[in-house]
């Protein structure tokens, strides 16, 4: 058969709000004391009763709503049955047949053929996060598993697209630009290594002549950006191989297994009736008038495709360049504080894109923890138009800075590495450079112009690439024509 690849994605973010969606419990549970951060309600203690936070109310529909999705004027509760140690009430309170937001989209541009597609986005419906198993191994290799509760009712948001992703760097692009817009929309933050946003996938191969989907699997366990793409496409080549051998690709669940690059059987998929559905009989039907919605529509701040063309225009840099500093909202928050205290905007985002990414990428930092704030990187980026340092100096202060989180003029200042102003002196240092090298000015005159470069370089060397470049390049020609 004509084969391509389907991918859907199952999205999970936790809703930045202060308190937990159904009990006053806090939301700040990251390194806490394993089941400190409880109450009867995340507990299921029985005669508990939830009451629902409306602050995730707000953060999911306006997270429904720059998805595109139409929100639904009336909205249920369910409970979706299944037994799980991590699960205290054995079953979790989510949405089924009436989520809050439904028929949205998501366009996203493919790097190499610029091609712009739009994935549907089938549902974004809110519910309670579960706990958090914790293996173990004692001296005597015996492996036991501990419960921590204080994530049970963590307001999610999870959001679900069509089977309408290519491939697996689709996929990839897709989330950094979901996590993109719920940092914009500031209801999450999208860490990933720490659970912030968490992404499963279902793959299966399509017929292109019919359009049927083929058998699909579901992954789990895709903590990063890169273990989605290298997840996915383990299991794209799988099922390919299995339907080249003649072999049954089996509904299933599977682990992504980061250590040996695979993906592991966990078990059998499971279908919404295995769930057992039914309306949650503690909290009431949500309705929601044109009027509400409307006023949090206006509520919405600047996305990230908006604002990537208001970079073009207002600060005339090119579209490239545009896409990358609003990759990210703390990218994006970086140029433009800088951008304020700066003339040249393309310079800018050249040293942003160029020398302050690369190093963040070395020491594997977020741009919210750069040593270099925006206000630094525009004193050294002035001390390079006044004349003081080169353009090749900045790059070796810019490094000291990153690593030292020195100011650029106390670096200047104790290396000494300023440029030579005075062109008198470098006057006399080109006519030094001219005497001592006869053969490459006899072949600068016989109009070998690689002749030229070796005596600036020369010239370089000898100052220790103090000198400026352009004057030395025109004083070497004039002071030869002198000579002739």
């Amino acid at each position: 058969m004509s084969e391509e690849i389907a991918i859907g994605l199952e999205v999970h973010i936790q809703l930045m709000t202060k308190s937990k969606i159904f009990c006053p419990c806090s939301t700040d549970y990251i390194g806490k004391k394993p089941n400190t951060n409880v109450c009867p309600v995340c507990l299921g203690l029985p005669g508990s009763l939830p009451v629902l936070n409306k602050k995730v109310l707000e953060f999911a529909i306006r997270t429904a709503l720059a998805l595109n999705c139409k929100i639904n004027r009336t909205s249920i509760f369910h409970r979706k049955n299944y037994f799980y140690p991590d699960l205290p009430k054995a079953y979790q309170i989510s949405q089924y047949d009436s989520p809050l937001g439904i028929n949205g989209y998501m366009e996203i541009s493919i790097p190499k053929s610029g091609e712009k597609r739009k994935i549907g986005i089938t549902r974004v419906h809110i519910e309670e996060d579960a706990g958090k198993l914790i293996h173990e191994e004692d001296i005597a290799t015996t492996s036991y598993s501990l419960i921590d509760y204080n994530r049970c009712g963590i307001p999610l948001a999870e959001i679900v697209t069509e089977p309408e992703l290519r491939s697996p760097e689709e996929a990839r692009i897709f989330l950094i630009k979901l996590r993109n817009i719920v940092q914009h929309l500031e209801v999450c933050d999208g860490n990933m290594e720490e659970g912030s946003l968490r992404c499963d996938a279902n793959v299966s191969v399509r017929d292109r002549q019919t359009g049927n989907l083929g058998t699909k699997t579901e992954i789990k366990n895709m903590n990063s950006f890169r273990a989605v793409k290298k997840a996915l496409q383990f299991e794209v080549d799988r099922q390919k191989k299995l339907l080249t051998e003649g072999a049954k690709i089996v509904q299933e669940t599977r682990h992504w297994d980061e250590s040996k690059n695979i993906t592991i059987s966990m078990r059998s998929k499971e279908e919404a009736h295995d769930y057992r559905y039914f309306p949650e009989p503690d909290l009431l039907p949500l309705r929601f008038s044109q009027e509400m919605i409307k006023e949090i529509k206006k509520t919405l701040p600047e996305l990230p495709e908006v604002r990537k063309e208001r970079f073009i225009k207002t600060y005339n840099i090119p579209e490239y360049d545009a896409e990358i500093l609003t990759s990210s909202k703390a990218l994006g928050d970086y140029y433009e504080k800088a951008a304020c205290l700066y003339g040249n905007k393309k310079i800018l985002s050249n040293w942003i894109m160029g020398e302050l990414l690369r190093n963040l990428n070395e020491e594997k930092k977020e741009i919210e923890h750069s040593p270099i704030s925006p206000e630094r990187l525009v004193e050294m980026l002035n001390l390079v138009d006044k004349g003081i340092i080169s353009g090749k100096m900045a790059k070796s202060v810019f490094e000291k800075m990153f690593k030292t989180g020195k100011e650029a003029r106390q670096i200047v200042k104790e290396s000494g590495i300023t440029q030579i102003t005075d062109e008198n002196e470098l006057i006399k240092i080109v006519d030094k450079i001219i005497e001592e090298n006869p053969k490459s000015v006899k072949d600068f005159n016989q109009g070998k112009e690689k002749a030229l470069n070796y005596l600036v370089g020369q010239v370089m060397r000898y100052t220790k690439g103090r000198a400026k470049p352009d004057f030395v390049f025109e004083a070497i020609k004039q002071r030869i024509k002198k000579l002739r």
